[in-house]
Order: structure tokens, then C-alpha cells, then sequence
């Protein structure tokens, strides 16, 4: 199963549009998961028209009709792998431990807000996954998204995606 991870795409305020390589991802994807801050329905319903499978939940940056649409953690079963999505997962100290505790029950945690990619494990398992931002990278060299392959209940092949302006 493949994967693409994205969050904190800020359309249209920091970005008329995903990159096309993004695009190109999500339309490949057996499902993209998306981890906040969309800023604007259009994209949502774009998203959830171009990908086989959607999974979002809404951000700080959402307003009410996308909180409407969308959960604030969303939890489901890939392929046996249990995944938790959320936005905002406080502050970087302490971080592994406290999903640790939050989601005692997941294998993956999807997460934004910082714009700044993360791959670490909490103690017990938990693999934390932050995407960063396709379209406002802020002080990161580089805007970001994931892919991943799941089988068998197991992630693996996390790849982190560079974007250059084009």
C-alpha cells in the first residue's frame, strides 16, 4: 500500500496550488493522508476527487466549514498498521513521550503544524511522522511531503520529498 503524507498546505494563502509533483503523488497514492491546515474547502474537495483515499483532519488554521468536514484526530486500520492522524502535537520537548501516552493504541502518528519534517520513535513503538509543508517551509531549506509503503501491518520505505520552485 502507498502512501503519501502531507500537511499544512496553507491553500491559498501561502500557495495558489499543491506542486504538481505533489499532485502527482496523491493521484499515484493508494491513500494520502493529510494532517491540517488546509485554509480552504476547494482544496479539500480537490484532494478528495484527485486520491483514491482520503484521510484528513482540520488545524489550527481551519475554519469552521472544514472543521465540519473533518475530525480532529482521525484513526484508522492500513493494511494492519494502526494510524492516528492530528494536527498539532505541542511543543518538540517531550514530544515522543507524550504521543506516547495520547495514542497507546497506534503504530503510526501523522502530525503537522511546525512545518518542519520529523522521523523519530517513542519508547514502546510509536513511529511519529511530520510530512512539513509542500507550500510554506518557513525556516526549513526545503517545502516537504512523505511517502510511505505499508505491508503486512509494518511501515516501511519513508522517503522525505524535497521541493524546489520550478
Amino acid at each position: 500500500m502507498r502512501l503519501v503524507l502531507t500537511a499544512d498546505t496553507h491553500v491559498p494563502k501561502r500557495a495558489r496550488d499543491l506542486p504538481g509533483p505533489l499532485w502527482a503523488a496523491i493521484e499515484a497514492a493508494d491513500v494520502v493522508v493529510h494532517a491540517g491546515d488546509w485554509v480552504d474547502e476547494t482544496l479539500l474537495d480537490a484532494m478528495t476527487a484527485r486520491s483514491r483515499r482520503l484521510i484528513g483532519v482540520y488545524g489550527n488554521n481551519d475554519g469552521p466549514a472544514l472543521r465540519a468536514r473533518l475530525p480532529e484526530v482521525a484513526r484508522v486500520d492500513l493494511d494492519g498498521l494502526r494510524v492516528a492522524v492530528v494536527h498539532e502535537t505541542g511543543p518538540r520537548t517531550g514530544r515522543e513521550k507524550r504521543c506516547a501516552a495520547r495514542f497507546p493504541d497506534v503504530d503510526l502518528l501523522v502530525f503537522g503544524h511546525s512545518h518542519i519534517p520529523w522521523d523519530t520513535e517513542a519508547p514502546g513503538g510509536l513511529r511519529l511522522l511530520n510530512p512539513g509543508s509542500p507550500t510554506d517551509r518557513r525556516a526549513q531549506p526545503h517545502a516537504t511531503y512523505l511517502t510511505a509503503t505499508i505491508g503486512s501491518g509494518r511501515l516501511t520505505e519513508v522517503t522525505l520529498h524535497r521541493l524546489t520552485r520550478g
